[in-house]
Protein backbone atom coordinates (compact mmCIF):
# COMPACT_ATOMS: atom_id res chain seq x y z
CA UNK A 1 0.00 0.00 0.00
CA UNK A 2 1.83 2.88 -1.35
CA UNK A 3 -0.97 5.36 -1.67
CA UNK A 4 0.11 8.71 0.37
CA UNK A 5 -2.66 11.68 -1.06
CA UNK A 6 -0.38 14.81 -1.46
CA UNK A 7 -2.60 16.82 0.40
CA UNK A 8 -2.52 20.56 0.41
CA UNK A 9 1.39 21.04 0.25
CA UNK A 10 0.95 25.03 1.11
CA UNK A 11 0.07 23.69 5.13
CA UNK A 12 3.40 23.28 6.92
CA UNK A 13 4.75 20.03 6.87
CA UNK A 14 3.74 19.28 10.47
CA UNK A 15 0.01 20.08 9.39
CA UNK A 16 0.89 18.15 6.70
CA UNK A 17 2.39 15.18 8.74
CA UNK A 18 -1.14 15.36 10.57
CA UNK A 19 -3.14 15.35 7.50
CA UNK A 20 -2.02 11.60 6.46
CA UNK A 21 -4.48 10.74 7.98
CA UNK A 22 -7.34 11.44 5.48
CA UNK A 23 -11.13 10.28 4.26
CA UNK A 24 -13.03 9.82 1.64
CA UNK A 25 -16.32 8.12 1.04
CA UNK A 26 -15.25 4.71 2.07
CA UNK A 27 -13.91 5.39 5.40
CA UNK A 28 -10.97 6.76 6.97
CA UNK A 29 -7.33 5.90 6.28
CA UNK A 30 -3.87 6.02 7.19
CA UNK A 31 -0.95 6.86 4.66
CA UNK A 32 1.89 6.15 7.13
CA UNK A 33 1.64 2.73 7.86
CA UNK A 34 4.52 1.24 6.12
CA UNK A 35 8.10 2.59 5.57
CA UNK A 36 6.88 2.59 2.00
CA UNK A 37 4.80 5.35 2.52
CA UNK A 38 7.29 7.14 4.65
CA UNK A 39 9.64 7.71 1.81
CA UNK A 40 6.97 9.30 -0.45
CA UNK A 41 5.86 11.19 1.89
CA UNK A 42 8.97 12.43 2.76
CA UNK A 43 9.53 13.31 -1.10
CA UNK A 44 6.39 15.16 -0.47
CA UNK A 45 7.65 17.55 1.81
CA UNK A 46 11.05 18.05 0.36
CA UNK A 47 13.03 15.81 2.91
CA UNK A 48 15.89 14.17 2.03
CA UNK A 49 17.09 11.20 4.33
CA UNK A 50 20.31 10.43 5.01
CA UNK A 51 18.95 6.88 4.10
CA UNK A 52 16.05 4.69 3.27
CA UNK A 53 13.29 4.79 6.41
CA UNK A 54 13.39 1.98 8.89
CA UNK A 55 10.32 0.74 11.34
CA UNK A 56 11.90 2.95 14.05
CA UNK A 57 11.73 6.04 12.04
CA UNK A 58 8.31 4.97 10.77
CA UNK A 59 7.51 4.86 14.87
CA UNK A 60 8.93 8.02 15.41
CA UNK A 61 6.98 9.98 12.93
CA UNK A 62 3.47 7.63 13.70
CA UNK A 63 4.05 8.45 18.00
CA UNK A 64 4.11 12.27 16.69
CA UNK A 65 2.02 12.46 14.62
CA UNK A 66 -1.17 10.70 16.91
CA UNK A 67 0.55 13.45 19.90
CA UNK A 68 -0.18 16.33 17.37
CA UNK A 69 -3.34 15.76 16.60
CA UNK A 70 -4.26 14.59 20.41
CA UNK A 71 -3.51 18.23 20.77
CA UNK A 72 -5.16 19.54 18.09
CA UNK A 73 -7.96 18.37 19.24
CA UNK A 74 -7.90 19.44 22.43
CA UNK A 75 -6.88 23.29 21.79
CA UNK A 76 -9.78 22.99 18.57
CA UNK A 77 -12.22 21.95 20.62
CA UNK A 78 -12.65 18.99 18.32
CA UNK A 79 -16.02 16.77 18.35
CA UNK A 80 -15.49 14.72 15.25
CA UNK A 81 -15.63 10.89 16.56
CA UNK A 82 -14.38 9.44 13.14
CA UNK A 83 -10.97 12.00 13.74
CA UNK A 84 -9.54 9.96 16.71
CA UNK A 85 -7.18 7.32 15.25
CA UNK A 86 -5.96 6.78 18.47
CA UNK A 87 -6.13 6.74 22.53
CA UNK A 88 -3.31 8.87 22.70
CA UNK A 89 -4.05 10.19 26.43
CA UNK A 90 -2.77 14.16 26.43
CA UNK A 91 -0.48 13.97 29.03
CA UNK A 92 1.22 11.28 26.87
CA UNK A 93 1.16 13.64 23.80
CA UNK A 94 2.56 16.24 25.70
CA UNK A 95 5.53 14.30 27.16
CA UNK A 96 6.19 12.95 23.62
CA UNK A 97 6.21 17.03 22.06
CA UNK A 98 8.29 18.17 24.99
CA UNK A 99 11.03 15.55 24.48
CA UNK A 100 11.29 16.63 21.28
CA UNK A 101 11.75 20.63 22.13
CA UNK A 102 14.47 20.14 24.66
CA UNK A 103 16.80 18.89 21.59
CA UNK A 104 18.30 21.17 20.75
CA UNK A 105 18.28 23.41 23.96
CA UNK A 106 17.27 26.61 23.97
CA UNK A 107 20.11 29.17 24.63
CA UNK A 108 19.73 32.83 25.99
CA UNK A 109 22.97 34.93 23.49
CA UNK A 110 23.94 38.38 23.71
CA UNK A 111 23.09 40.37 20.27
CA UNK A 112 24.74 43.79 21.11
CA UNK A 113 24.92 46.26 23.80
CA UNK A 114 21.72 45.87 26.08
CA UNK A 115 20.19 43.56 23.89
CA UNK A 116 19.86 39.61 24.13
CA UNK A 117 18.00 37.13 22.02
CA UNK A 118 16.31 33.91 22.62
CA UNK A 119 18.29 31.55 20.17
CA UNK A 120 16.59 28.16 19.18
CA UNK A 121 19.60 26.38 17.44
CA UNK A 122 17.84 24.79 14.18
CA UNK A 123 18.14 20.49 14.42
CA UNK A 124 20.80 18.78 11.93
CA UNK A 125 19.34 16.48 9.22
CA UNK A 126 18.93 13.39 10.75
CA UNK A 127 15.53 11.58 10.63
CA UNK A 128 14.90 12.51 14.55
CA UNK A 129 16.20 15.91 13.61
CA UNK A 130 13.13 15.79 11.34
CA UNK A 131 10.88 14.67 13.72
CA UNK A 132 12.02 17.19 16.19
CA UNK A 133 11.87 19.92 14.02
CA UNK A 134 8.13 19.00 13.06
CA UNK A 135 7.48 19.04 16.82
CA UNK A 136 8.92 22.62 17.22
CA UNK A 137 7.17 24.01 14.30
CA UNK A 138 3.74 22.34 15.10
CA UNK A 139 4.28 23.46 19.06
CA UNK A 140 4.64 26.98 17.94
CA UNK A 141 1.03 26.89 15.89
CA UNK A 142 -0.47 25.03 18.30
CA UNK A 143 1.32 26.75 21.45
CA UNK A 144 0.18 30.42 20.24
CA UNK A 145 -2.17 32.64 22.16
CA UNK A 146 -4.94 32.51 19.73
CA UNK A 147 -4.16 28.79 18.16
CA UNK A 148 -4.24 29.39 14.22
CA UNK A 149 -5.06 25.37 13.51
CA UNK A 150 -8.23 24.81 13.07
CA UNK A 151 -10.71 21.67 12.50
CA UNK A 152 -12.42 20.73 9.44
CA UNK A 153 -15.77 19.93 9.72
CA UNK A 154 -16.64 19.31 6.33
CA UNK A 155 -18.66 16.39 6.06
CA UNK A 156 -16.96 13.64 7.24
CA UNK A 157 -13.18 15.13 7.00
CA UNK A 158 -10.83 14.54 9.49
CA UNK A 159 -8.10 17.20 8.45
CA UNK A 160 -6.57 20.50 10.49
CA UNK A 161 -5.74 23.32 8.48
CA UNK A 162 -3.92 26.94 9.77
CA UNK A 163 -6.81 29.16 9.41
CA UNK A 164 -4.92 32.21 7.64
CA UNK A 165 -7.89 33.99 7.41
CA UNK A 166 -10.41 34.53 9.98
CA UNK A 167 -13.63 33.66 7.36
CA UNK A 168 -11.95 30.48 6.76
CA UNK A 169 -14.05 27.56 8.30
CA UNK A 170 -12.65 24.45 5.63
CA UNK A 171 -9.61 23.06 5.22
CA UNK A 172 -10.68 23.38 1.09
CA UNK A 173 -13.34 24.85 -1.17
CA UNK A 174 -14.83 21.25 -1.24
CA UNK A 175 -15.05 20.55 2.10
CA UNK A 176 -17.35 24.22 2.10
CA UNK A 177 -19.39 23.36 -0.81
CA UNK A 178 -20.18 19.52 0.98
CA UNK A 179 -20.86 21.66 4.17
CA UNK A 180 -23.14 24.06 2.61
CA UNK A 181 -24.95 20.98 0.64
CA UNK A 182 -25.31 19.36 3.80
CA UNK A 183 -26.65 21.69 5.70
CA UNK A 184 -29.42 22.92 3.22
CA UNK A 185 -30.03 19.04 2.85
CA UNK A 186 -30.76 19.19 6.75
CA UNK A 187 -32.90 22.27 6.81
CA UNK A 188 -35.04 21.22 3.23
CA UNK A 189 -35.88 18.40 5.31
CA UNK A 190 -36.75 19.88 8.66
CA UNK A 191 -39.07 22.07 6.56
CA UNK A 192 -40.70 19.27 4.87
CA UNK A 193 -39.34 20.43 1.21
CA UNK A 194 -37.05 18.07 0.45
CA UNK A 195 -37.96 16.73 -3.23
CA UNK A 196 -39.60 13.09 -3.50
CA UNK A 197 -36.15 11.97 -5.59
CA UNK A 198 -33.78 12.99 -2.62
CA UNK A 199 -31.73 10.95 -1.03
CA UNK A 200 -32.81 9.82 2.58
CA UNK A 201 -30.18 10.73 5.09
CA UNK A 202 -28.38 7.70 7.05
CA UNK A 203 -27.49 9.24 10.11
CA UNK A 204 -28.47 12.62 11.99
CA UNK A 205 -24.40 12.77 13.16
CA UNK A 206 -21.07 11.56 11.57
CA UNK A 207 -19.31 9.57 13.58
CA UNK A 208 -17.24 6.55 13.14
CA UNK A 209 -16.58 6.52 9.45
CA UNK A 210 -16.76 9.26 6.86
CA UNK A 211 -19.31 6.89 4.97
CA UNK A 212 -22.32 7.84 6.99
CA UNK A 213 -22.57 11.02 5.34
CA UNK A 214 -22.31 9.75 1.91
CA UNK A 215 -26.04 9.51 2.47
CA UNK A 216 -26.82 13.00 2.70
CA UNK A 217 -25.66 14.01 -0.59
CA UNK A 218 -25.51 11.09 -3.01
CA UNK A 219 -23.93 13.41 -6.00
CA UNK A 220 -20.90 14.76 -4.07
CA UNK A 221 -17.77 13.80 -4.85
CA UNK A 222 -15.82 10.74 -3.37
CA UNK A 223 -12.66 12.37 -3.07
CA UNK A 224 -13.53 14.18 0.09
CA UNK A 225 -10.56 14.96 1.75
CA UNK A 226 -8.03 14.02 -1.31
CA UNK A 227 -7.81 16.48 -4.24
CA UNK A 228 -7.86 15.10 -7.53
Amino acid sequence: MTDVPDLYPSEPASVRLMNTVWADRSGVHDALRTTEQLSVWWSRIGFGAPAPPSEGDLAQYRELRASLRRIAAETTHDSREHARISETALGRALETVNARLVEPALRLEQRGEHRFELDWPEPGTSVSDHVTSLAREAARLLGSDAPVVRACYGPGCVLYFVQRHTRREWCSPGCGNRARVARHYRRARGTGQVSAGAAPEKRSSVQASSSAIAGESAAISPTWSRPV
